[in-house]
Order: C-alpha cells, then sequence, then structure tokens
C-alpha cells in the first residue's frame, strides 16, 4: 500500500477528485493548508488597505491506496491539476506498513 500526498491549487481540487473517484479510490481526506514556496502571494485589499499576505492558501489530499492505482492516480493530479504556472504544487508517495479499519478489525487492503 502506498500513500499519496499532493498540496495542490484549491481551485483544482474538484477536477482532481473526480478522477480519482473515476478510478475507484474509494477514501481521500483533504485539508485547506497554508504554505510558502517559490511563488509568491499577491497583494490583496482588506476593507480599503492593501496587504501582501506571507503565505498562499493550498489544499493537500492525502490518499492511501493499493500500489496497482498509485500510478494512475499520480496521473490524475498531474493531468487535472496542471495550469503551467509556478505554484501547481507537490506530490509525495510513501509507503504504508499496514492499515486497520476500527469498525470490523479488517487489516491491509481490505482496510482501505
Amino acid at each position: 500500500m502506498k500513500k499519496i500526498e499532493a498540496i495542490i491549487r484549491t481551485s483544482k481540487f474538484q477536477d482532481i477528485y473526480k478522477c480519482v473517484a473515476g478510478l475507484g479510490v474509494k477514501f481521500l481526506s483533504f485539508y485547506d493548508v497554508k504554505g510558502m514556496g517559490l511563488e509568491h502571494a499577491r497583494p490583496q485589499t482588506y476593507r480599503g488597505v492593501a496587504f501582501e499576505p506571507s503565505y498562499i492558501p493550498r489544499t493537500k489530499i492525502e490518499i492511501v491506496t493499493t500500489e496497482d492505482l498509485v500510478e494512475s492516480v499520480v496521473n490524475c493530479i498531474l493531468t487535472e491539476g496542471k495550469t503551467g504556472e509556478v505554484g501547481d504544487g507537490k506530490i509525495f508517495i510513501s509507503d504504508v506498513i499496514e492499515a486497520y479499519r476500527i469498525r470490523n478489525d479488517d487489516q491491509g487492503e481490505s482496510a482501505l
């Protein structure tokens, strides 16, 4: 099993979700996150006062899946999340040693 973590543009979440759901991924978690990278935050105005935020809002997706779906999930994220501009995001893949379903003690891939 593998864990795929992707930090993406929030505006691309729905497109990525539809693609990944179409592959048969049964569950994913997502979070609103803030970060800094090569792209700089754009100046904004709040109640008539200009300010420049020091972070850029993004969405983080976490998916734990079987190894046979990893390449397809990554391709969904790359295809649907790409704008070609700085700040499109990152994908990280790591090994998952074990998984358990709390409800009925399923273990391994059957817990997904």
